[in-house]
C-alpha cells in the first residue's frame, strides 16, 4: 500500500511533470474507482494543473481551481507514461487500468500522462473531481500530518491521552495520524522499540517522545530516499529501506533475533522480540495477552 513517504514522492514527482500541463482528458475505464459525479470528470477536459498537493495518503491535483483528488488504497499505484499518443483506446475489462489522464502534447510532440493501477480483485481505488477537496469525507476526516510543524511531541500526547487503542492500530488509523499504514507502522515501532500490543494511553513521556521521534525521523527519512526517484522506482525503494516489515524469519538488522510475524484476517504485523517485546514472541492474537 502506497503511504505517506511514497505519495509524497508521487506528488513532487507530478508537480515536476505534470504542472503547467493541460488535461486533455481523463478516461475511466473502471467505473466504480469514480466516487463522485458533480462535477463531471469530463469538466477536467482543457484546464491547466496548477499544483499537485498531498493529504495523508491522498494525491490532489488543483486543474485551474477543480481538483482531482486519488486515493490508491491498497493495491493502486501511479505510472507516467512519456507518450500516451499511441496508446490504445481504452475499454472496461478485467485489467488493472482504472483511470489514464491524457495531457496536451509537449513541443516534441509527445503526449505524456499517467495511469492509475490496481492490482487484485479488491478493487478501492478511488477518484474524485470536486472544487474542494475538505468535502471529500475520507480528507475531511484526516488526522494531523505527523511532517507538519505542527505535529510536536505535545501534539502527539494529546492524541494518545485516555486511548485504550494498541499502538499500532493507533498509528494505522487516518482519522488520529495521517498518512501511515501498515509498513511505517510496523518500521515506527521497532524504531521506538515498543511493542506493537501495548496500549496507548500507558505511554510514558519519555515513552511518548521516543515515539515522536521514531514517526518523524522514519517517515522523514524515507522521504529523502525517495525524493527525486521516478514513480516506478519507488516500490522498490519502499522495501529496500524497510527493516522489520515483511522480513518475517530473517536477522534483525539492530539485534541479530529472528524478525517474527502476527497474522490477522486480512494483514500481518512484524516485529523483533528483542528490541521490542523484552524477547517474548507474541502468540496469535485470539490467544495472546497484551503486551505492556
Amino acid at each position: 500500500m502506497p503511504e505517506l513517504p511514497e505519495v509524497e514522492s508521487l506528488t513532487h514527482f507530478l508537480r515536476e511533470r505534470a504542472v503547467g500541463r493541460t488535461v486533455l482528458g481523463v478516461d475511466v475505464v473502471a467505473i466504480q474507482a469514480l466516487k463522485t459525479f458533480d462535477p463531471p470528470v469530463t469538466a477536467l477536459g482543457g484546464l491547466t494543473i496548477t499544483g499537485v498537493a498531498r493529504h495523508g495518503k491522498f494525491l490532489d491535483l488543483d486543474c485551474d481551481g477543480l481538483h482531482l483528488v486519488i486515493h490508491l488504497a491498497r493495491a493502486g499505484w501511479l505510472r507516467w507514461r512519456d507518450d500516451l499518443s499511441g496508446a490504445k483506446p481504452v475499454r472496461p475489462g478485467k485489467g488493472p487500468l482504472a483511470v489514464r489522464v491524457r495531457l496536451a502534447p509537449d513541443e516534441e510532440g509527445l503526449a505524456p500522462g499517467f495511469e492509475l493501477t490496481e492490482a487484485g480483485t479488491q478493487k478501492r481505488l478511488a477518484a474524485y473531481v470536486t472544487k474542494n477537496p475538505d468535502e471529500i469525507p475520507g480528507v475531511a476526516a484526516l488526522g494531523p500530518d505527523p511532517l507538519d510543524e505542527s505535529f510536536t511531541v505535545d501534539a502527539l500526547k494529546g492524541i494518545l491521552g485516555g486511548s485504550r487503542t494498541q499502538i499500532k492500530g493507533l498509528l494505522r488509523d487516518q482519522k488520529i495520524i495521517a498518512g501511515i499504514g501498515n509498513a511505517y507502522s510496523d518500521e515506527v515501532l521497532h524504531a521506538a522499540k515498543m511493542s506493537p500490543f501495548k496500549i496507548a494511553a500507558t505511554l510514558t513521556d519519555a515513552q511518548i517522545a521516543d515515539l515522536h521521534e521514531a514517526i518523524v525521523t522514519t517517515l522523514g527519512e524515507a522521504v529523502e530516499r525517495a525524493h527525486g526517484l521516478a514513480a516506478k522506482d519507488l516500490k522498490a525503494e519502499k522495501k529496500s529501506g524497510l527493516r522489520v516489515h515483511n522480513r518475517a524469519g530473517q536477522p534483525c538488522d539492530v539485534c541479530g533475533d529472528t524478525i517474527r510475524e502476527v497474522s490477522f484476517a486480512d494483514s500481518s504485523l512484524q516485529y523483533c522480540p528483542t528490541c521490542q517485546t523484552g524477547g517474548k514472541p507474541l502468540a496469535d492474537r485470539r490467544l495472546s495477552r497484551l503486551l505492556k
